[in-house]
């Protein structure tokens, strides 16, 4: 029983470490007369390589920490030429090397990370080209603007057009 009361103990403990290395976070704000809310995990560089590396080109990136990121909008909006109906979704990424960055919204807003991601549950899809900054973005960081969402990390930038 002892052991038992000391590794559940120390199970807290390591969770609760984990989750203050990408602490969950909130971007709120409006486009027009729509409410945008962002929840994601938000890790940091902590020196490592991350794009390519940590997150992987060509593959679909959960675009946070732990669970997957969400966009909830309170009213239908246009995200570049598509209609998107008022509700909540999961965004995630497709990085590439040397050609533009693949953004989506899935259906699906409550996965852990990318593990269970179909692309059958994709409501968006949009190539975007990110910029490439020389200033770091420690902690991954998104904002809304007043006709964009902003995605920083690293030394990427990635604006997503709302209307």
């Amino acid at each position: 029983m002892k052991n038992l009361k000391f590794t559940l103990v120390l199970l807290l403990i390591t969770t609760v470490a984990f989750a203050q290395e990408s602490p969950r976070k909130q971007a709120t704000g409006k486009v027009g007369e729509v409410n945008v809310a962002i929840d994601y995990g938000s890790p940091s560089v902590k020196g490592r390589t991350i794009w390519g590396e940590l997150v992987p080109y060509g593959e679909v990136w959960r675009a946070g920490a732990n669970e997957n990121t969400t966009f909830s909008f309170d009213k239908d909006v246009k995200i570049g030429d598509e209609d998107v109906k008022a509700g909540k979704y999961g965004f995630f990424i497709i990085p590439n090397e040397d050609k533009e960055w693949t953004v989506i919204l899935s259906s699906k807003n409550d996965a852990w990370g990318a593990f269970s991601y179909n692309q059958e549950e994709d409501i968006l899809r949009m190539n975007l080209t990110p910029d490439y900054t020389n200033d770091n973005q420690e902690a991954l960081d998104y904002a809304i603007g007043d006709k964009e969402i902003i995605i920083k990390w690293e030394k990427v930038k990635i604006v997503i057009p709302v209307q």
